[in-house]
């Protein structure tokens, strides 16, 4: 009995010194360099206990010691440093749009080594997107170094996403429903790790909440333009997923019941008045280029009186949308943020005007700190959770390493 006692004391002591290794490295991921002070804060853990988490983290390469940090106050012995190691594991990010696919490899501490990306043409077939992946991947991968370790694949779709068996159960302006897709990818990728999927407006939404507009803050709403309009909500510093995953579709949310058909089969949804078709049209362009209308909007020096109504619609949206979930920052991604570039006065104004006092005191709107790749970054942040949760697991029992 004293042996089977024992074994399972051995065993949970094991498994709470993975999970503070993993504590640990996520640590580092997030802020790519911190000191031992601050872990032994952050954790409730001795300096002797972090010192051999730390090292058993070296051994395994993912992080190495830099310049020792000095107190805030300034007395004392500085504390060691730790940095993280970018290169030693990377995973793919796919970030799948309306008119194109990129794919990166980002490397710890979601350093963006290299991106590719290649076009789509209209409503592709999920194949023939899962198939310029597999293309995309391989020129990522071609200069990798050979010490380096892939640990996963996160897949971004603009669409709604059953993120438990990777089914997109509905991506309209991709014209996909109830495509298994993170399957397909899969199969043909063929490679042996975690693929992770999910909304687009939700990992830009997790990316800008970690790393962008967002950082130190619990309430965040990340509303994403590409074609159509999604959001990514953090509420109380978590995902707001729904029941079923499907939570955020902003874009679908009834503003005019008289108003135009939307792509999703309703009748006048939010996407129909600040959508890129309606923006396209309220600034003259051919409705081809709504794709890539970031791009075109980018390249007005100033705001259009055209783009004014847009704006109030856009405004008016969010008022809505922040008294019924009162977030402090709003960040507007896509093609929205170069909007927001032009025409920001008209949108706080018209948000202004339509919310309560009460959560517009709080609210702050801005442009994604993550500029473009918010949404890729995300996707990265959502594969790495293999190797945040388990280093050992993923890369190894480093050599020589001991139970500390």
């Amino acid at each position: 009995m004293a042996g089977v006692t024992r074994t399972g004391t051995g065993t949970n002591q094991e498994a709470v010194r993975r999970h503070n290794l993993g504590t640990v490295l996520r640590h580092v991921h997030r802020t790519r360099s911190t000191s031992r002070a601050s872990l032994t804060t952050q954790m409730a853990l001795n300096r002797s206990t972090i010192g051999g988490l730390a090292a058993t983290l070296e051994e395994l390469g993912v992080v190495r010691r830099s310049t020792p940090v000095s107190s805030r106050a300034g007395a004392g012995r500085p504390s060691a440093g730790l940095e993280v190691v970018s290169r030693r594991a990377y995973v793919l990010a796919i970030d799948v749009g309306v008119d194109r696919v990129v794919v990166g490899r980002v490397g710890l501490g979601c350093d963006v080594e290299v991106k590719a990306r290649v076009n789509l043409p209209p409503e592709p077939a999920p194949e023939h997107v899962a198939d310029t992946i597999v293309g995309l991947v391989a020129a990522v991968r071609a200069d990798a170094s050979p010490e380096s370790t892939l640990v996963g694949v996160g897949i971004s779709v603009p669409g709604v996403v059953r993120e438990a068996d990777g089914m997109v159960v509905f991506a309209p302006n991709l014209g996909w429903h109830e495509v298994p897709f993170a399957a397909i990818v899969r199969e043909k990728l063929d490679l042996d790790v975690d693929h992770v999927i999910a909304n687009d407006a939700d990992l830009g939404a997790r990316a800008e909440h970690v790393r962008g507009a967002g950082v130190d803050v619990d309430h965040l709403i990340y509303v994403s333009g590409d074609v159509g309009v999604g959001a990514g909500v953090i509420t109380a510093g978590r995902p707001l997923g729904g029941a079923g995953g499907f939570a955020g579709e902003l874009g679908h949310m009834s503003y005019d019941p008289q108003g135009l058909r939307c792509h999703c089969g309703s009748r006048g949804c939010w996407e129909t008045q600040v959508g890129a078709v309606a923006i396209a049209r309220a600034i003259g362009a051919p409705t081809d280029v709504v794709a890539t209308l970031d791009t075109v909007l980018d390249d007005f020096d100033g705001p259009l009186e055209s783009l004014h109504e847009i704006a109030r619609h856009v405004g008016h949206g969010l008022a809505n949308v922040v008294n019924l979930l009162n977030p402090q920052v709003v960040v507007l991604g896509g093609y929205l943020a170069s909007l927001h570039r032009l025409v920001e006065p008209e949108i706080l104004a018209a948000v202004r005007a339509g919310v309560m006092s009460g959560p517009g005191s709080q609210l702050r709107v801005t442009r994604p700190a993550l500029g473009g790749d918010a949404v890729l970054v995300g996707a990265a942040e959502a594969a790495f959770e293999s190797l945040l949760a388990d280093p050992v697991g993923m890369l190894g029992v480093p050599a020589g390493a001991v139970a500390r």
